[in-house]
């Protein structure tokens, strides 16, 4: 039987995220990066995601992040432009969801950006209104 060298299993390797509970910089856009919000996820480290500028673009998770970042869809994410192919990108970096606030507060992002936490309220709303349930009488159930 061979000796184990290693210093654990996969558990071990999963709780390794301790450095994000520090604040980091937030990192705003240069030349040939653009803001985006990842509208699916495509698996195999790729994402369909629409730019600001108004194009949707394929983007491809760089390995640094890959399995180690987790992105979902609704998530503002810094890619990175190709100048080979317009409707691809790389993504650069995800920002957290208090980061997101900050660049829609420093006019970084347009108005129209939804960002996660919206989304959920809005539909709360929405369900209030009752117009989707349908209420039966007794009488009604005991002709059924």
């Amino acid at each position: 039987m061979p000796k184990n060298k290693g210093k654990g299993g996969k558990n071990r390797k999963r709780g390794k995220n301790e450095a994000d509970d520090e604040k980091r910089e937030l990192v705003f856009k240069e030349d040939g990066q653009e803001y985006a919000q990842v509208i699916r996820m495509l698996g195999n480290g790729r994402c369909e995601s629409m730019c600001i500028d108004g194009i949707k673009r394929m983007c491809h998770i760089r390995g640094k992040m890959h399995k180690k970042v987790w992105i979902a869809a609704g998530d503002i994410i810094l890619v990175g432009l190709r100048d080979y192919q317009d409707d691809k990108a790389d993504v650069i970096l995800k920002y957290q969801p208090d980061e997101a606030r900050l660049l829609k507060a420093y006019n970084e992002l347009p108005d129209n950006i939804r960002l996660n936490e919206g989304i959920a309220s809005v539909m709360d709303d929405e369900e209030e209104g009752g117009d989707d349930y349908i209420e039966f009488e007794d009488e009604d159930i005991d002709k059924i």
